[in-house]
C-alpha cells in the first residue's frame, strides 16, 4: 500500500504502509514498543488524565477508567476485548491516515482504526497527524458508551452517500465538530468529549474556560457549512445538551437536501457568528480557569 495523501496535513506523513493489508491495517506488535516509548506514554497520559478530572465529559472518564491503560502504550487487543463486550467495537492498527473510503467502512463496521506509532519527545504538546496517544486516549473511551458507538457506526455508514453526492467535506465537519472538537454541557458546565480536545494539554483548557472563543449550540447545518483550523485552537465549538442530540440531531436528519444546496457554496471562516447562532456562556470565570 502507498501512503494516502491528506487533507490535514502538508508534510510528509509518517508510518510504514508496505505491509497494510487492502484495509490499510498492520500488526499493532505490542511487543516492539521500547521502554522509552512506553515511558511517553505514561507522562502524556498522566498530564492528560488529571486535566480531564476537571474538564472532560463523565462518559469519556468513565471510559478511560474502564480501558485501565496508564502504565504504557495499550495493547489493542486487550482493549478490544473490552470494547466488544462493551459495545461491538474492536480496534484495527494503522500505518497513519488511511482514505476516506476504508476510515468510512471501518466505521461502519465498528473497527476503529488507531495509529500504531507514539510522537517522539520533541512533540508531545503538538503534532500534525494523530499517532496512538491522540487515537487511542482520544477516541477509545467514548467508544465505551452506547449512544456515542452507535453515532459513530452511523457516521461511517454515511460516507457512501456523501461520497456519491460529492460531499465528503460537509460530511467531515460534521465529525470534525462533534468527535474531534465536541463540547457538552453537564451539570451547567462545559466539558469536552471530542478527542482532539482531550488530548491536547493546551485545548483542553482553552476550549472550556476562554472567555472569548465562540460556543455555539449544536446546528447541523451550521456544523456543515462551517470551515475548520487545522493548525490552531478552533475558532468555534459546538456545543450538545447530552449524547442522544447526536443521534437526534444527527443521524436522525437527511443529509441529502443540505448537501445539494450547500456543497458548492464557501463555508463559513469559523470565527464569525452567524444569522441564528444561539451563542453558550461560560458557567465559570476565568480566575478558576486552572489548568
Amino acid at each position: 500500500m502507498e501512503k494516502p495523501g491528506s487533507a490535514n496535513s502538508s508534510s510528509e506523513l509518517r508510518g510504514d504502509y508496505t505491509h497494510a493489508d487492502a484495509r490499510y491495517t498492520v500488526p499493532q506488535d505490542h511487543a516492539a514498543y521500547t521502554d522509552a516509548e512506553h515511558d511517553r506514554w505514561r507522562r502524556l497520559y498522566a498530564r492528560q488524565v488529571r486535566l480531564a478530572e476537571k474538564h472532560a465529559a463523565r462518559a469519556f472518564r468513565d471510559g478511560l477508567a474502564r480501558l485501565d491503560c496508564a502504565d504504557g502504550i495499550p495493547d489493542f487487543e486487550r482493549a478490544s476485548r473490552i470494547l466488544d463486550e462493551a459495545t461491538g467495537w474492536r480496534i484495527v492498527a494503522v500505518p497513519g491516515f488511511i482514505p476516506d473510503e476504508v476510515f468510512f467502512d471501518h466505521l461502519a463496521n465498528r473497527r476503529f482504526p488507531v495509529t500504531r506509532w507514539i510522537r517522539e519527545e520533541h512533540e508531545l504538546d503538538y503534532l500534525v497527524e494523530p499517532d496512538v496517544f491522540h487515537d487511542f486516549f482520544g477516541h477509545v473511551p467514548m467508544l465505551l458508551y452506547p449512544t456515542f458507538a452507535d453515532f459513530m457506526a452511523a457516521y461511517g455508514a454515511a460516507g457512501a452517500r456523501a461520497q456519491a453526492m460529492d460531499a465528503v467535506p460537509m460530511l467531515a465537519r460534521i465529525y470534525w465538530y462533534t468527535v474531534e472538537f465536541g463540547l457538552i454541557e453537564e451539570d451547567g458546565a462545559l466539558r469536552a468529549y471530542g478527542a482532539g480536545i482531550v488530548s491536547s494539554a493546551g485545548e483542553t483548557v482553552f476550549s472550556t474556560t476562554d472567555p472569548d472563543v465562540l460556543r455555539v449550540r449544536m446546528d447541523p447545518e451550521r456544523i456543515m457549512r462551517t470551515a475548520y483550523r487545522i493548525d490552531d485552537f478552533q475558532d468555534i465549538y459546538f456545543v450538545i445538551d447530552d449524547l442522544q442530540q447526536l443521534m437526534t440531531g444527527l443521524v436522525d436528519l437527511d443529509f441529502g437536501p443540505i448537501y445539494t444546496a450547500y456543497r458548492d457554496s464557501e463555508p463559513f471562516a469559523p470565527g464569525q457568528l452567524q444569522d441564528g447562532d444561539t451563542q453558550v456562556p461560560l458557567s465559570i470565570s476565568p480566575e478558576d480557569a486552572t489548568s
